[in-house]
């Protein structure tokens, strides 16, 4: 193994966990994200679960990847839907979150 490869492995594994793998739908860049407290005059549409790996090769990734990963999960689930915001139901727990799915856009 080559010196460069001994540098570069640890960087790799240190870098990994900050990846994201999740990509927006062309309905999802529509979703917007709001708190409780934004979605009283919208349409409730349903729920939605968000579900990514919390841990790559057994390190634990960063919470803002996480976090990014679920809440474009969940917007994408909301253009399917038929919604156009999703609002967080709860922590994030194990890699998995909950959403709320609403119209709020006529």
């Amino acid at each position: 193994m080559s010196f460069k490869n001994i540098v570069a492995l640890p960087l790799l594994f240190l870098l990994l966990p900050a990846c994201t793998w999740v990509d927006l739908s062309p309905e999802g860049e529509k979703a917007r994200v709001l708190d409780a407290s934004e979605v009283t005059k919208c349409t409730y549409v349903g729920r939605t679960t968000s579900t990514t790996t919390a841990k790559v090769v057994g390190i634990k990734r960063h919470d803002n990847a996480i976090n990014f990963e679920l809440t474009s999960l969940a917007r994408n689930a909301a253009g399917r839907m038929g919604g156009d915001t999703v609002v967080a139901d709860g922590e994030i727990k194990d890699g998995k979150q909950v959403f709320q799915v609403y119209r709020c856009v006529p």
